[in-house]
């Protein structure tokens, strides 16, 4: 019995020392101890619950996710439609024009030069400039008369500006015209005829012509569906015309040039034939400055011959006549290099219809 108890005390001491000793142990001696079995299921859990606690900051990737996301939206910025359209609005960027002084005369020159290149954007920028610039002077000036001026050269130049818009409008409507833009054609006319009908253009061999009195005309051809091109309304570039047109066996269009050359530089012809008494003579230079009489006589010539072709015999001495009597002292340039005399041809044409 005293045996018994007395191993029963030592058992007793063994435990508290046991259980002091465990409290003192570092953390890396209860990793031991819990692999050994003394540490309890609900310690692990503790543990485990501990290590989820910290687990997070291991998770940090997390935080950087959008970083690693960012290069999608660098990628689809370059795509965004703003970023490009810049470019493509300044690839059909207007072409500069060249306005010189900005001067109505030097617009409305440029605008003529472009016309004679089919240039109907050119057109449009010189004729609006010189409309956008001058058009109220234009209307003003419009306002102060009743009728065309008349008189010296200076008189008619004074009204510089309603002459240039005026011709800026005519020349925008030839160039829609020649283009087959019939309305717009047709309203540039209009705007001749309506707002500046008493300007007059300066033709460089020494007359003016009336814009308005051609724009009418223009929208008569636009509306009958003829189509015919007076060109630079010169005296000139008409009879050319005449002559390809007689070429061409066109006898309308025959009539068409040699009356708008009748009609615009018949009464200067006249007046050139009363100063002469004989045919000029003399130099090249000096036979060229009867430009109207020589004109006026070709055309009806060529109006002799297109009724001639046509089997047209009065009409054909009519015209022909009309070259003897009125404008006997014109003379023909021919592309060979001489002037020939169409009154001296008449008079053979008419001989030959009167015995045939």
């Amino acid at each position: 019995m005293r045996k018994l108890l007395g191993f029963c005390c030592v058992m007793l001491m063994a435990c508290v020392n046991h259980a002091e000793a465990m409290a003192q142990k570092p953390e890396a001696q209860q990793e031991v101890a819990q692999n050994q079995g003394y540490i309890s299921k609900t310690e692990t859990t503790t543990t485990v619950q501990k290590t989820e606690e910290v687990a997070p900051a291991v998770a940090a990737p997390a935080v950087v996710a959008p970083v690693v996301a960012a290069p999608e939206a660098v990628v689809a910025a370059p795509a965004a439609p703003a970023m490009v359209q810049p470019v493509k609005a300044m690839a059909v960027k207007p072409a500069a024009y060249d306005f010189g002084d900005y001067k109505s005369s030097t617009l409305a020159s440029k605008a003529w030069a472009a016309l004679a290149k089919n240039d109907i954007e050119a057109v449009l920028a010189y004729t609006n400039k010189c409309i956008d610039m001058y058009g109220a002077k234009a209307k003003e000036m419009q306002a102060s008369l009743k009728d065309y001026v008349t008189g010296s050269n200076d008189d008619i130049f004074k009204m510089w500006a309603l002459n240039d818009v005026a011709t800026s409008y005519f020349i925008q409507g030839e160039a829609y015209r020649q283009a087959n833009m019939k309305d717009e054609a047709k309203e540039a006319f209009n705007k001749v005829i309506n707002d500046v009908s008493f300007g007059q253009v300066w033709d460089t061999k020494g007359w003016f012509w009336k814009p308005a009195d051609a724009a009418k005309e223009k929208i008569t051809m636009i509306e009958s569906g003829v189509n015919l091109d007076f060109g630079d309304y010169s005296s000139s570039t008409l009879v050319s015309k005449a002559w390809a047109a007689l070429a061409a066996n066109d006898l309308n269009a025959v009539i068409a040039y040699v009356n708008k050359t009748t009609s615009m530089y018949g009464a200067k012809a006249k007046e050139m034939q009363a100063s002469l008494k004989d045919y000029a003579a003399g130099s090249n230079d000096e036979i060229f400055k009867n430009w109207a009489l020589n004109d006026v006589g070709t055309a009806l010539f060529i109006l002799g011959e297109a009724y001639r072709t046509a089997g047209n015999k009065d009409e054909a001495i009519k015209a022909y006549k009309q070259v003897v009597d009125e404008y006997t002292y014109a003379q023909c340039w021919d592309q060979g290099g001489w002037f020939w005399k169409p009154s001296e041809g008449a008079q053979k044409k008419i001989g030959e219809l009167e015995n045939s």
